[in-house]
């Protein structure tokens, strides 16, 4: 349960900062000093300790872990001390500079994650100190120990769940199930084909895929371990897993068997990788691209328009996001989560303490070689 604390005032004056938006405390100067002190004792959260980041560039050079100011508790706000949140790619692209949507700076890190409440604002209601909240959509500033917000941003989720899936549910495996429902009214006994399989966002069309009866055609980078990614692969339920040297063949449709063609395609990768998608598309059929890692163009024949009638489009999770669908966004987030809980949706992960957090970043980018997701733990 939260608790109040008498905080001195002249320690709140002392606080206010860029990052503080308790300048107004300022202005209780003409005011009586225990009035003031009064009136904000039970509504400050305490110091955080958080990821900031001054400039663009390379998060493990641009990165610091400092310590913030207490900020003020309005009435609409939620107090959440944080419990945990993953370094997702996109969170390094936005402080790389280089992705659309970015905080201003100087930002905290961070854009998903799950907390328990610590305190609420005066015309809060239906959420209580010690509830599990996700912010949905996404919002920014989730590598903090405490994080206030609107009460709007916050969606309460049933505290049965792993805490590292609750962290992590939205950014990934919300953008599955919406790629599998959204552009193609998909059947059990479909076809769907993917690049990037072994991301989580991959590992989660393979199995939400095969909850609906839907097949998976999936491909992977050559690496050293490829055999035990296939492997990792084909328990999750996928049908089948090629490196792109094995689709070096004229006649991608040979390899598929009784396999029927896929209608649908996921692409995450780019160049090459794309194009081993369109091989595989049956005629009329569409790829929907969610990514660049390889951040190589996508070539496109002319004949894939003229002849096979494929389509080419795009997601984007936060445009979906930021539409006016919260009934919809809480049942999709719901249903995941009932996924996670009953071991249905599952995917690698490696919970790492908050102190670690250079560590996991330089994993998280790829300098240790290939990693799970890196999933901070305040």
């Amino acid at each position: 349960m939260a608790t109040a604390r008498i905080v001195p005032l002249k320690a709140l004056v002392h606080g206010v900062s860029p990052w503080n938006p308790l300048s107004r405390v300022l202005r209780l100067r003409s005011r009586p000093l225990y009035s003031a002190v009064r009136d904000y004792s039970a509504a400050i959260s305490p110091p955080s300790k958080a990821v900031v980041y001054d400039q663009h560039g390379s998060p493990d050079v641009v990165t610091r872990v400092t310590e913030l100011p207490p900020v003020e508790i309005k009435d609409n706000d939620v107090c959440v001390r944080m419990l945990a949140a993953p370094i997702n790619p996109s969170d390094i692209n936005r402080i790389e500079g280089v992705y659309p949507v970015r905080p201003p700076l100087p930002a905290v890190g961070g854009y998903e994650g799950v907390g328990e409440v610590h305190a609420i604002g005066s015309a809060v209601k239906g959420l209580s100190p010690g509830d599990w909240v996700i912010p949905s959509p996404p919002s920014t500033g989730t590598w903090q120990t405490y994080v206030v917000k609107e009460q709007s941003v916050w969606q309460k989720v049933d505290k049965s769940t792993p805490m590292e899936y609750a962290a992590t549910v939205i950014v990934n495996p919300l953008t599955a199930l919406r790629m599998l429902e959204d552009f193609i009214a998909l059947k059990s006994g479909d076809t769907i084909v993917q690049n990037g399989a072994t991301s989580i966002v991959g590992q989660c069309v393979i199995q939400l895929a095969r909850l609906r009866g839907i097949h998976s055609i999936n491909i992977i980078r050559d690496r050293a371990g490829s055999d035990e990614a296939k492997a990792h692969l084909k328990q999750l339920g996928a049908d089948e897993v090629y490196t792109e040297s094995q689709l070096e063949v004229k006649n991608v449709r040979g390899l598929l068997g009784n396999i029927p063609e896929p209608v649908l395609g996921f692409n995450c990768v780019g160049g090459n990788a794309a194009s081993l998608i369109l091989k595989f598309l049956k005629q009329g059929g569409t790829m929907v691209t969610y990514g660049g890692m390889s951040k190589k163009p996508i070539t496109v024949s002319t004949s894939a328009f003229i002849f096979k009638e494929l389509t080419l489009t795009g997601f984007w999770l936060q445009r979906w996001m930021s539409s006016d669908k919260p009934e919809e966004r809480q049942s999709m987030i719901d249903y995941l989560l009932g996924l996670c809980r009953d071991g249905k949706l599952k995917y690698e992960l490696e919970v790492s303490p908050f102190d670690d957090f250079h560590s996991a970043l330089e994993k998280a980018m790829g300098k240790r070689g290939r990693q799970p997701k890196q999933i901070l733990k305040f």
